[in-house]
């Protein structure tokens, strides 16, 4: 017997692969796409949780191959933004040598896992022939009005120095370093991703994604119906205009709540109040959103002034509260305690008045919680006996025949907050001139490079380093001629990824963002391969992205990713893996010791694909082990002619394996490949050896998971040529059919035994059988009635 020495049969491959690749284009294979998330390349390297995903997206793109396909399944680096910079900070070297550094150690890795990648289409972020589109995009967004300034209140990381989107706050702290997010107001670079809030929103529907990403996008854009409501002030020529999802408890207002931030917050207060006031709007301008929206505690100044309710004419103190958010509706609400939890816990500390308006019975109760049903209008003028859910639709039609209010539609969506103060970015490609105000450069001019600097480290004061670099700050207008300054502030990381999926099929290209022959042939993707975590950052921006490119004529297509895989996380002791929690499990000692095709097989055994899983470097050696049993079942077969067994065994397998790859249910394939296996070892002992055909068959099925041994067994078995030069077998349902089963008997509903028949045998035949089994037992007794069900159970029952 020849052993399996999976160092020199994967280095063999690996060089093979290099000479001749088995991924090559002919006129008769379709074009396929799956991708990976790409990744940024950090100093930590890769670690078994990331090879989880690259395993997945390698095994599809090898099936899809055996499936008649030419496969695009590229790599590239998401190398710009916070993670990058900070570690080439901690480092102590400039960020693109940390950079280079860390994409070719994970380069080295990604060889170890031996993916199909085509190096070719490589592409990297801070790449300027990459980011000159990237610049483009920008300047297209910039001319149609998606692109614009504006000076507002932030979340700011203190540690990282640089403004953050609203998706990259998580529980008030800071998604890269987990520092307190507060507030600062800056002068910001936004893109108006609000203008494609009904569409994102609607085109999900048709989407082949998991349903849990779709409502997590559903969710965050926040579609709400209701209406806008002007209320008078008190003594003071102003109105305040208020949003609410339910017009039909206005009745039932009894205080309002502007947000700190709100425009008329000091016009509004009262002299004896300002000082309380002027406080309160401080240290709510500390916290980050999320924490405002998730205190329990309810905190709040009044004002001293009063709102008039437009209904009944009641007067309604005005607060302020941090738990209203200036960018939400109209950063004024109304409160209804009776029937609204926060504004319950609100009136009850601060003892403000609660009127019931809708109630189950309708008749008036005494509430000792918010009452949030649907009900019977009461305390509601011409409106009562309604029922509330009338009363949604019916309100509002009144508020606007009043001129009062209008009917709206509200989104909790806000628009992207697309600049950071920080060095390691895309320079944005506009100029501040004195007299033609902001204005984009020459597309010929692209890219705008980030210059050469010693300084990078961030300078806390709201403006990023490139603002002290005269040299390359000073420009001219290219409108007036005159001189100009550059824009200093830079993209974020997000501003790469949202779109390089379209880059991949020609990344040489420097005539155009993608040629519409590349786009029809290869895009949208097919399959997109990643983590759960970016379902309402990268997907949601590579969506818009994508329906923005569409309105300009760039591609032909609204949604990026035809198909979505998310992946589930590895964990290690119940945590994800991480260097501080020194938890990380690196690939290269196990690809060492067991070889890239357990790896691969193992990571994918571990548990569901779309779930975490807990790792455990045990569970290596059984997958190895099983990797041997293959081995020593190629190698010491003695090929014999196909048995009834064998033929049965064989489609059996292609059936169960094509039908568990096709549920993407990955782990049970590998347990399939085991189960299989033994059996083939069974019979293998029992008839003296395996046809060539079902041999064949398991290491086509096998080739995907493990390509390296399944090179090395199909060259020993046909002695030239790959085994991805196949196609996937096809089962034969007929021949899947067993000539024989086996019976359950029982007697009177106890079991008494089991007999073999023929899966065709007639039912007088069956009985007879069971009869005789089961004489013993039957002995002394009168058969009152048997009963048959067919390929199952005979029952007899007997007295």
């Amino acid at each position: 017997m020849v052993k399996y020495d999976h160092k020199q049969i994967e280095q063999k491959w690996r060089a093979n692969w290099d000479k001749a690749p088995i991924n090559v284009e002919t006129p008769d294979k379709k074009p396929y796409y799956c991708l990976d998330m790409f990744p940024y390349p950090s100093g930590n390297g890769l670690h078994v949780g990331h090879w989880r995903g690259y395993v997945l997206s390698d095994v599809w793109s090898r099936y899809q191959i055996l499936h008649g396909y030419h496969v695009l399944h590229p790599m590239g680096w998401d190398a710009f933004g916070l993670p990058a910079e900070n570690y080439a900070i901690s480092k102590k070297v400039h960020p693109a040598i940390a950079t280079a550094e860390n994409v070719a150690n994970f380069k080295r890795q990604l060889h170890d896992i031996s993916a199909i990648y085509d190096w070719d289409k490589e592409v990297n972020t801070t790449d300027p022939h990459y980011y000159k589109w990237t610049q483009w995009i920008f300047l297209k967004m910039f001319e149609e009005g998606l692109a614009y300034e504006k000076e507002m209140p932030i979340n700011w990381c203190p540690s990282c120095k640089t403004g953050l989107a609203n998706e990259e706050v998580k529980e008030g702290s800071c998604d890269r370093c987990g520092s307190t997010v507060t507030k600062k107001n800056l002068r910001q670079w936004m893109l108006k991703i609000t203008a494609y809030a009904e569409r994102l929103l609607n085109d999900l529907e048709g989407l082949e994604w998991p349903e849990k990403v779709k409502k997590m996008q559903s969710d965050w854009i926040g579609k709400s119906y209701g209406a806008e409501i002007d209320f008078e002030i008190e003594g003071a020529d102003k109105k305040v205009k208020v949003f609410t999802t339910r017009p039909d408890t206005l009745y039932g207002a009894t205080f309002m709540v502007l947000a700190p931030e709100h425009e008329l917050v000091m016009a509004l207060t009262a002299e004896e109040q300002k000082a309380q006031v002027e406080k309160y709007v401080f240290d709510a301008s500390t916290k980050s959103s999320v924490d405002r929206m998730a205190d329990k505690d309810k905190t709040g100044v009044f004002l001293g002034k009063y709102a008039i309710n437009p209904l009944n004419g009641e007067k309604l103190p005005v607060w302020i509260s941090d738990y209203v958010l200036a960018d939400y509706g109209t950063g004024a609400i109304m409160c209804v305690p009776a029937h609204d939890e926060r504004d319950f816990a609100f009136a009850t500390k601060f003892k403000l008045p609660i009127v019931q308006v809708i109630s189950k019975t309708g008749e008036i109760e005494d509430l000792k919680e918010a009452f949030t049903e649907e009900g019977i209008m009461v305390n509601s003028g011409e409106f009562n006996g309604q029922k509330s859910s009338e009363a949604k639709i019916s309100i509002p039609e009144y508020l606007e025949k009043q001129s009062i209010g209008t009917k709206t539609v509200n989104y909790k969506l806000r628009d992207w907050v697309f600049s950071r103060q920080r060095y390691w970015g895309e320079p944005i490609p506009v100029v501040h001139c004195e007299h033609c105000g902001v204005v984009g450069v020459k597309e010929e001019d692209l890219p705008i490079t980030l210059p050469q600097v010693e300084s990078y480290e961030p300078t806390g004061t709201g403006e990023s380093p490139l603002a002290a670099i005269d040299e390359w700050v000073n420009t001219t207008c290219p409108k007036c001629g005159g001189p100009a300054k550059r824009e200093t502030n830079t993209m974020p990381q997000w501003a790469g990824s949202s779109w390089y999926f379209l880059r991949y099929p020609n990344p040489h290209n420097d005539k155009e963002l993608i040629s519409k022959e590349d786009m029809k042939k290869w895009l949208p993707v097919d399959m997109y391969v990643g983590g759960i975590e970016h379902a309402v950052l990268h997907l949601l921006y590579a969506r818009f992205y994508t329906k923005f490119l569409y309105d300009i004529g760039t591609v032909d297509f609204e949604e990026p990713f035809t198909r979505l895989f998310n992946q589930g996380m590895v964990t290690k002791n119940g945590a994800k893996m991480s260097k501080s929690k020194g938890n990380v499990v690196s690939p290269d000692e196990l690809v060492e010791k067991y070889g890239c095709d357990s790896l691969r097989m193992y990571e994918l055994f571990i548990g569901p694909p779309e779930l975490d899983s807990e790792w455990d470097d045990r569970g290596i050696e059984g997958v190895y082990r099983f990797l041997n049993k293959v081995w020593k079942l190629v190698d010491e077969n003695k090929a014999i002619p196909a048995t009834k067994d064998m033929e049965r065994i064989r489609h059996k397998m292609i059936y169960d394996i094509t039908l568990r790859m096709e549920s993407f249910s990955l782990n049970t394939v590998v347990s399939g490949f085991m189960e299989y296996t033994n059996k083939l070892l069974d019979l293998q002992k029992k008839q003296g050896g395996i046809d060539q055909d079902t041999i064949r068959t398991l290491i086509i099925l096998l080739a995907p998971f493990t390509p390296h041994i399944s090179e090395e067994l199909w060259q020993t078995l046909e002695g030239s040529g790959s085994v991805f030069a196949n196609e996937w077998p096809v089962y034969d349902k007929e021949k899947m059919k067993e000539d024989e089963i086996e019976i359950a008997i029982q007697i009177s509903g106890k079991v008494a035994g089991k007999i073999t028949v023929a899966t065709d045998e007639e039912e007088a035949s069956v009985l007879a059988k069971a009869r005789l089994a089961a004489a013993a037992k039957l002995e002394g007794k009168q058969i009152i009635k048997e009963i048959y069900v067919k390929g199952r159970i005979v029952n007899i029952v007997a007295k």
